[in-house]
């Protein structure tokens, strides 16, 4: 009975452990050489890669050649992909390589137009204004953290990644990723008050 009982602990265990998300078994799938699985990658982290580059560019058209430039480091880089990873901490690590690269290269791109159309939800004027308001505030209390505190918090804040994935991206400690990003949070705390939109771990 208690083999019995283990075993069937364990197979549960095991199924609940598989269960990765689908652009870690897509990556997999395409590491291996199939070729239909890019799609599904793509899909699957292009729009969190893009939204990142933005960020860090404040431009369209850099921010698009930058994800351009990752996708083709992902396709050429693939077989080197270790299977049961995540794909997400590789694929922000190259982006970031590329974007500090194209920024060495690069004098300056247009700035990005922020009044681009959202318009689906079509929110009142009041509230466009008010949210377009907060948003370049915090943009601009951003731009003036130290680089490595703002990637943090980003990261972390903005992209959702953990901790262990957002130092993985960096390439430093976890403890080191806490330090930065609770740094540019009690900075923008500072600045924003009652507007800051994140709330910190543990607050």
């Amino acid at each position: 009975m208690e083999l019995v009982f283990a075993g069937t602990w364990t197979s549960r265990v095991t199924k609940r452990r598989v269960q990765r998300p689908p652009q870690d078994l897509a990556m997999e799938r395409y590491a291996r050489g199939d070729e239909a699985a890019f799609g599904e990658l793509y899909d699957a982290i292009a729009p969190r890669l893009y939204a990142f580059l933005l960020r860090q560019t404040r431009s369209e058209a850099a921010a698009k050649d930058v994800l351009q430039q990752t996708m083709l480091k992902i396709h050429l880089a693939r077989g080197t992909f270790e299977e049961g990873a995540a794909v997400l901490p590789w694929a922000y690590a190259i982006a970031r390589r590329l974007w500090i690269d194209s920024t060495r290269r690069v004098k300056r791109e247009a700035p990005l137009d922020e009044t681009r159309e959202d318009a689906a939800d079509d929110p009142s004027p009041d509230d466009q204004a008010y949210a377009g308001e907060l948003a370049a505030r915090l943009q601009r209390e951003l731009a003036k953290l130290p680089e490595n505190q703002r990637v943090a918090f980003q990261l972390v804040k903005q992209e959702e990644l953990s901790i262990a994935e957002a130092a993985a991206v960096l390439g430093t400690t976890e403890s080191a990723v806490k330090l930065r990003a609770h740094r540019a949070y009690q900075t923008l705390r500072e600045a924003l008050g009652d507007l800051m939109p994140f709330k910190e771990e543990g607050a």
